[in-house]
């Protein structure tokens, strides 16, 4: 970071290597959508030499290929491994959609990673730094990740660098805004016709050098004098935020005294401090000029890389434990310890089938060996509730199947674009692709088999946004449910839903967007063409009042007739009663052993409901009275006559009907407390509480009707400029109000009802 030496260790074409964790930095890529991230990765790879021009591979292909969705979709959906070679260090960048609803693999790099690059676009100012970036900022803050910004489109935007380094300094320092500083600062070229000058330098504020990237590869140079006085303001306050966080506590009082601080033992504090996470610099980067070989602070930001950020010896693992819940060993990066590793995304290749992108934590990882798969996966995270074939309200009864097997590793690999290029192994610290992992998923736990440990999950979001589906034709129905299995064993973040009660297929997903992207994989990758239909809430019926109902089901047309009369009563019971069925019959009106009969065709008429064709609930039905004949009775003919019963109850009494509420918890700002509140108001919701949750955020309880939220995903997004968030569980079943009760009974009629 400053006059060190740089050097290209590897070659385009060829997997960079690691046989010490030491060598390794794992770094994730974190940004809102647009930001420049995948620009930026592809520039570092064409200045480290895997490339030969942006984003292009030797050998065919870019960086930048990773799924023929996101061509079509103009954004990154997914996330992405580049693994470079740099200074005798294997750096792998991991490459984060910046759109919220693709969080799930924003998470995967934050689990992989052992430091952060925020990347900020000057292009857009003070929207740079969506909600949602600022958010995960907080999260790495949480855990201490080392943290760095990097500013991209400074050769186009007329932004002042100055005036935004301020800005980020605001919004990331928070009570400390000095411990967010530039090292650089862009040197300006001569204006063009627009009046714009763009960057074509940057200026070392502790070097004090200008690093020329006009030409298209870097040149050093010293200031001229017109600059010095530009340069010396922002270098004294480095200075000073890098002894703020030095470990020599006289460096201050030196420093204050006069005495001038010598470049390197600045530069040694400033790479403890990063490594540390309590100071985190700010840079500047942009693709290489039209033939040049190296982008605008390319150089600098890979020296930071490798000589700021931590190796993953310098990170601490997460805790393990057995698969049956006891302690397990405090995990050490050692290549020679047990192996531990985990399954942090989950892929399909169109040529080598499934792709499991493995992080090794302990020992090392070779092909052809045997390991043990032991895994919750993620699904108590964000796919609690189950497959196709599921139980009651789609949940999948028993939960999420644990994965407890021996697997044999095939060949290991390492992501380059669209390529696979062979590994011989895989060091604790380091990344690599394993093929065709049958059993594993995404959160599973590779471990040797002869002491199985399982890892703790990481957390995920839940999905919140219902996407109903149906087969397009018969062929694609046969394929339907493998298809959809494939997809979420992919995708953690997205759930499966088979409601018995409205008899609908549901995906759950984070947003529309990743709506999406998962029917154009089925579509594309699964060969199952569906079609999307209105998704439907769990309604019930009960009754308004207490009714009586005489069912007569008599029957002849020679032969053998059907003979049944039944009488009963049907009261309201309290919510959450179910039905209770009574028998009260005296002197044998009905006979014994038709008395079950008769409940068993309430029960089913109940189950198909009486007036708008949902479930009847919360009701005493009481058999009174009633007629057999000794012949013609039946089973069949007391079942038919209960069910008349029913119905003609049902003719005369109001039915209500109910609709289920959630209890809704919304995370959001304090400056979006009135407008959420507001909204939650208009979607019939009633607010039960109010709590502050700390860091200028408020956590809103609410009560609101299922009906309501459908899209409340993708409006409390709208409404909270992305930086809201919530919950949802189900509360109970309530009375839907009486103009939305008549047109969902006119609708179940076929006949136009009036507007709720």
């Amino acid at each position: 970071m400053g006059d060190k030496a740089h050097t290209h260790a590897g070659a385009a074409g060829r997997a960079p290597t690691a046989d010490r964790p030491a060598e390794v930095r794992n770094v994730v890529l974190v940004g809102h959508s647009g930001s420049g991230k995948t620009t930026l990765v592809e520039a570092l790879a064409q200045t480290a030499g895997a490339v030969n021009r942006a984003g292009r591979v030797e050998d065919g292909g870019t960086v930048s290929d990773h799924d023929e969705i996101e061509h079509r979709q103009q954004r990154s959906v997914q996330l992405s491994l580049v693994p470079l070679a740099w200074g005798g260090y294997k750096i792998n960048l991991l490459d984060t959609p910046g759109y919220a609803d693709f969080v799930g693999e924003l998470r995967a790099g934050l689990r992989a990673a052992d430091a952060a690059l925020f990347v900020v676009s000057a292009a857009q100012e003070a929207d740079a730094v969506a909600g949602a970036t600022r958010a995960v900022w907080e999260e790495c803050a949480a855990v201490g990740m080392p943290r760095a910004i990097v500013v991209t489109h400074l050769d186009t935007a007329r932004t002042d660098f100055t005036r935004l380094t301020e800005l980020l300094g605001t919004l990331f320092g928070g009570d400390d805004p000095d411990a967010v500083l530039p090292l650089y600062l862009p040197v300006r070229g001569a204006e063009g016709a627009d009046g714009h000058a763009p960057a074509t330098g940057l200026v070392g504020l502790l070097t004090e050098r200008i690093f020329d990237y006009s030409t298209g590869t870097r040149r050093e140079d010293p200031p001229d004098e017109a600059q010095r006085p530009l340069i010396a303001e922002a270098r004294a306050r480095l200075i000073e935020g890098i002894i703020a966080e030095s470990e020599d506590e006289s460096l201050m009082d030196r420093y204050l005294s006069g005495e001038t601080i010598d470049l390197k033992t600045l530069v040694d504090d400033l790479e403890k401090a990063v490594a540390r996470g309590t100071f985190h610099p700010v840079l500047a980067a942009a693709a290489a000029a039209d033939g040049g070989s190296q982008g605008l602070g390319t150089v600098e930001l890979l020296e930071l890389i490798t000589g700021g950020f931590p190796s993953p010896l310098e990170r601490a693992a997460p805790a393990v434990t057995t698969p049956d819940g006891a302690a397990g060993p405090a995990l050490a990066c050692d290549p020679e310890g047990p192996l531990v590793a985990e399954v942090v995304k989950t892929s399909s290749d169109p040529y080598v089938g499934r792709l499991s992108l493995v992080r090794v934590f302990s020992g090392t990882l070779r092909p052809d060996e045997t390991v043990h798969v032991c895994g919750h996966g993620l699904a108590d995270g964000a796919r609690a509730a189950g497959a196709v074939g599921g139980t009651g309200d789609g949940a999948a009864g028993g939960g999420p199947e644990q994965h407890d097997a021996d697997e044999r590793i095939g060949a290991l690999t390492s992501p380059f674009g669209k390529q696979q290029r062979t590994l011989a192994h895989a060091v604790a610290g380091d990344l690599a692709c394993v093929g065709k992992l049958s059993r594993a998923e995404t959160g599973d736990t590779l471990s040797a088999k002869d002491t199985p440990l399982l890892m703790e999950p990481w957390r995920l979001p839940a999905p919140l946004l219902p996407l109903a589906i149906e087969a397009h034709s018969k062929a694609d129905e046969d394929r339907l449910s493998q298809g959809l299995a494939r997809l979420v064993a992919e995708d953690p973040t997205m759930r499966l839903e088979q409601n018995q009660d409205t008899h609908q297929v549901v995906l759950w997903c984070l947003g529309e967007a990743h709506a999406d992207v998962a029917l154009e994989r089925l579509r594309g990758r699964f060969g199952v063409q569906v079609d999307t239909v209105p998704h439907k809430v769990s309604l019930r019926e009960t009754f308004g009042g207490p009714a009586g109902g005489r069912g007569r089901h008599v029957k002849q047309s020679g032969g053998h007739g059907q003979y049944a009369i039944c009488e009963i009563e049907v009261e309201p019971l309290p919510p959450g009663s179910g039905i209770e069925f009574v028998d009260k019959v005296v002197g044998g009106a009905v006979p014994r052993s038709f008395i079950p009969s008769v409940e068993k065709g309430v029960r089913a008429q109940a189950a198909r409901g009486v007036a708008a064709g949902y479930p009847l609930v919360d009701i005493r039905v009481t058999l009174r009275d009633g007629k057999a004949h000794s012949v013609d009775s039946s089973d069949a003919a007391f079942q038919t006559a209960g069910a008349l019963a029913l119905r003609e109850a049902a003719a005369e009494v109001e039915v209500r009907l109910l609709e289920p509420v959630a209890e809704v918890r919304v995370l959001i700002p304090d400056e979006y407390v009135g407008a959420v509140m507001s909204d939650l108001s208009g979607r019939r919701g009633r607010v039960v509480g109010t709590e502050q949750a700390g860091s200028g955020r408020t956590l809103v309880r609410a009560e609101v009707p299922e009906i309501e939220i459908g899209r409340y995903a993708v409006d409390l997004r709208s409404v909270s400029h992305g930086t809201g968030g919530f919950d949802r569980s189900y509360a109970r079943h309530e009375p839907m109000p009486p103009q939305l009760a008549e047109r969902i009974r006119a609708e179940a009629a076929g006949k136009p009802g009036r507007a709720a």
